[in-house]
């Protein structure tokens, strides 16, 4: 795994605040927590009862528009 390039903002006591990086950055750690958080409600849903092609139809029906 990459090592990941920031920089810490400091305030005035010397205390980690804020943290910096590159847009880059930014967007393959959102990619990685994306695809794991994806990846955790396919593990949930599986084992959830599935609905007939039928049973899919009368529920989507029954929503609001």
């Amino acid at each position: 795994m990459e090592a990941i390039r920031k920089k810490f903002i400091k305030d005035k006591d010397n205390k980690n605040v804020a943290v910096e990086m590159s847009i880059e950055e930014f967007n393959k750690i959102e990619q990685i927590l994306e695809d794991y958080a994806l990846g955790e409600l396919i593990k949930e849903s599986e084992s959830s009862e599935n609905l007939t092609l039928q049973e899919a139809k009368a529920f989507y029906k029954s929503l609001k528009k």
